[in-house]
């Protein structure tokens, strides 16, 4: 977190947010990510290999900005030893699959796992992960009923899921930015733990009994010293 001024005089805090964003191969993380940060969308797939990241800024409110490094991590990585890397110093997940293929489902309980697993939040809590139902655009997507889907990520720990499009731009601003809102509570609940703790470890506890002066405690002697 860094400090600088607005025009206005204020302060404006600027973070800096790594989110993965993690799926089967073929579930359109690619397009989520260039269409949320470019605002394109292109039909020709091109699979991404190992992992790439793009930068999204975003001005929050007056006092507030954000750049958020999106993470797009190769379907595959799955299986290889290279997530962990990946994966490290993320605050927040997104965890996509293609509507219309349901083993890509089936899979997202495997990358939630692995993510539980292998990163955590500086108070060792699991980072907040959404779940993305992308491709709702296209004839053949077979959805779940809301109760459905809330029950899943109650049991899977999600914080939340939307369905998305990336073709037609569909709930892809209304998921980041539910993520980041969870983000920047956990952020400020962690701070504010964290002045707790400072605070304790300062305050310096008396012991208001008072003790005896050299002249009022009693000789160990019993004699007369005449």
């Amino acid at each position: 977190m860094t400090t600088t001024n607005n025009t206005n005089g204020g302060e404006v805090q600027e973070y800096l947010y790594k989110i993965l964003v993690v799926g089967d191969i073929g579930t359109g993380k690619t397009s989520i990510i260039k269409r949320y940060v470019h605002n394109i969308f292109s039909n020709s797939y091109k699979s991404t290999i190992g992992v790439d990241f793009a930068l999204k800024v975003l001005n929050w409110d007056d006092n507030t900005i954000i750049r958020l490094q999106l993470w797009d991590i190769a379907g595959q990585e799955r299986f290889g030893s290279m997530t962990r890397v990946y994966y490290k110093e993320a605050v927040g997940a997104f965890v996509v699959y293609d509507i219309t293929r349901p083993p890509t489902f089936e899979a997202v309980q495997k990358w939630k796992s692995d993510i539980e697993h292998k990163v955590f939040l500086p108070d060792e809590r699991p980072i907040p992960c959404v779940l993305l139902a992308n491709k709702c655009d296209l004839p053949s997507a077979v959805t779940k009923t809301k109760e459905e889907m809330d029950q899943y990520c109650q049991e899977n720990g999600f914080i939340g899921w939307f369905e998305t499009s990336a073709k037609d731009d569909k709930n892809i601003n209304q998921a980041a930015n539910f993520l980041v809102k969870k983000i920047l509570e956990n952020h400020a609940e962690m701070h504010k733990q964290q002045g707790e703790e400072q605070k304790d470890s300062s305050t310096i506890t008396f012991d208001n009994k008072p003790q005896p002066s050299e002249q009022q405690r009693p000789s160990s002697g019993s004699g007369c010293q005449c």
